[in-house]
């Protein structure tokens, strides 16, 4: 018996046919799979079985799977074309065998105009469940450990997108998924590895129906794995006997932003509100000029606090800490990045109100993607509709940001703090927030995020990004260890 089956999207294009038949002609594949909607039979390669259906949908998955007389699948999944090194396939069998693995998946080598380059995968951890982490563009499965998982958990029936997600996370808890951190294919793709419209996704409006199948699946996982928390375990902020010298702050942490912290400052101090607020802005010990715009505003403005922290190792979440752990700061502190705006005179209001009204830990805006000249760019509106009252806590684990702008009840977030990071501190606070507390949205757009050159975030390298979502990993993979501990309840 050959070891592998292939499941391959079909694709009409020339290099379809070249990439198939290296992959057949190494010796081991029993069969290729071309999966399609359209009826391809008569433009298939010979060695080429046609499967009517798409590689996400559940029904397609479960016939390929049923028909499988190998030990191994492997699901080319990408948008690209995918050419495998000599020997790669047979390196993936012995990972699998050596490591028990259930899938395995591999660095590869970017193939275009310009050459061929080393494209590096991040590790996967416990944590790494979003439905679009970057596993390259094959993926391999022992067929026994899907055999395991289906047995012992099933699929999400009537699923057109999300099955292929569902079968990796329910293999995932059988059995452990491996990175091979060598390149073993080369690959073709027209996928941007980074920008806007990646990073957005799962709020586009035109995506609602897949996401809304992912959070489905995703919700079924943490059941299986007892991280699932419901609604009802959700609490309300509590009043505090703690007397406030201001009804709220707005908090701005900045480091080097001599070109935008005025109009940062002046869009805080410009707040309309019915309540008394002021402004604190951690210095993270700036040396482009911005200290000094700062000190001539604080001599200005009686209500804006300019602190410089002792501390030269602070990253934007350690420069939170100061800020909600000053004697000046009010009972709610709403957060104002160093080079965006808030987009009316009325935000601060509308986030207070929202946190009183309610009772919530934190509240989350929405907020208005544009450039340097202020004028929107896309994606544009990002509300994050994805959220509800009822899961919005648990599905937070899988997508990869919450939204902005967000204000705090300080009492709690003194007590739980930021790690002190510069990406990814708001995520982890915001998660550890709504582990336990109801959280509110406001889906109006109340800020103006700026892309420009020098944002943290606007041009990242693949090692930069693969840095950032393996933190983001290591967040989801402590938070969901905290939320099994909860579902155990307390020790007898």
């Amino acid at each position: 018996m050959k070891a592998v089956t292939v499941v391959a999207q079909y694709r009409t294009d020339p290099f379809f046919e070249k990439a198939v038949h290296l992959i057949e002609t190494s010796g081991l594949v029993d069969r290729v799979l071309a999966v399609s909607r359209e009826s391809a039979s008569q433009r298939l390669p010979a060695f080429c079985t046609p499967v009517d259906g798409e590689i996400h949908d559940r029904t397609t998955l479960m016939r390929i799977i049923n028909e499988t007389g190998t030990n191994h699948l492997l699901f080319l999944t990408g948008d690209g074309h995918v050419f495998f090194e000599p020997g790669s396939i047979e390196k993936m069998i012995a990972a699998t065998e050596s490591t028990k693995a259930g899938i395995v998946f591999s660095d590869f080598y970017d193939l275009n105009e310009r050459g061929k380059t080393v494209h590096p995968l991040s590790g996967y951890q416990s944590g790494s469940v979003r439905d679009d982490f970057d596993f390259g563009g094959a993926l391999f499965f022992s067929t026994e450990a899907i055999q395991k998982a289906l047995q012992k958990y099933g699929l999400i029936p009537d699923t057109r997108y999300a099955g292929l997600y569902d079968l990796r996370l329910k293999v995932s808890i059988e059995c452990p998924v491996h990175h091979i951190p060598e390149p073993l294919y080369s690959m073709i793709s027209g996928k941007a590895h980074s920008g806007d419209g990646q990073l957005f996704a799962y709020v586009d409006p035109r995506n609602a129906d897949v996401q809304k199948e992912m959070e489905i699946v995703f919700t079924d996982y943490l059941k299986k794995i007892g991280a699932y928390l419901s609604p009802g375990s959700l609490r309300r902020a509590e009043q505090t006997q703690y007397r406030f010298p201001f009804t709220a702050t707005v908090v701005i942490p900045v480091k080097n932003r001599v070109s935008t912290i005025n109009g940062a400052v002046e869009s805080a101090l410009s707040q309309e509100t019915d309540f008394p607020f002021n402004v604190i802005v951690v210095d993270n010990h700036s040396m482009d000029g911005t200290t000094e715009i700062l000190s001539g505003l604080a001599k200005r403005y009686p209500t804006l606090k300019h602190i410089i922290p002792i501390s030269t190792d602070l990253g934007i979440g350690g420069c939170w800490n100061e800020a909600i752990n000053s004697k000046m700061c009010g009972r709610y502190a709403v957060q104002l990045d160093s080079d965006d705006l808030y987009s009316s005179t009325k935000t601060l209001q509308r986030m207070v109100d929202a946190l009183r009204d309610g009772k919530y830990a934190m509240v989350i805006g929405s907020y208005t993607i544009v450039d340097s000249h202020l004028k929107k760019i896309k994606p544009g509106l990002v509300d994050h509709r994805e959220w509800t009252d009822e899961n919005g806590h648990n599905n937070a684990l899988r997508v990869n940001g919450l939204g902005a702008p967000r204000g705090f009840d300080t009492n709690i977030i003194r007590g739980i703090a930021f790690p002190n990071v510069s990406y990814g501190e708001d995520y982890a606070a915001a998660l550890r927030v709504c582990r336990e507390y109801r959280v509110g949205r406001i889906y109006d757009s109340l800020y103006l995020c700026r892309r420009w050159e020098e944002n943290t975030d606007a041009v990242l390298t693949i090692e930069e990004a693969n840095r950032n979502n393996a933190f983001k990993d290591s967040i989801r993979t402590e938070e969901i260890r905290a939320r099994q501990q909860i579902s155990k309840g307390p020790n007898p």
